[in-house]
């Protein structure tokens, strides 16, 4: 179950994260030029900021689910 779990979690990751360039390919080119030029602090930042964001996302889900 908890493979099933984790392979489906992986598989929406990618649906998710290839939303965006299919949609729009020239903005998600802009942007990742941009990421590029960020500083290494404010990439980290971003990066605390989202596994936050999807740790809450996790809980909140978990809690739905059993409850």
């Amino acid at each position: 179950m908890m493979w099933f779990v984790f392979v489906t979690s992986v598989g929406l990751l990618f649906v998710f994260e290839g939303i965006l360039p299919f949609l729009s390919p020239r903005f998600w080119r802009r942007l990742m030029q941009q990421m590029f030029t960020q500083s290494d602090r404010a990439l980290r930042i971003m990066g605390l900021a989202s596994m936050l964001i999807g740790l809450a996302l996790v809980t909140i889900a978990r809690d739905l689910y059993q409850g």
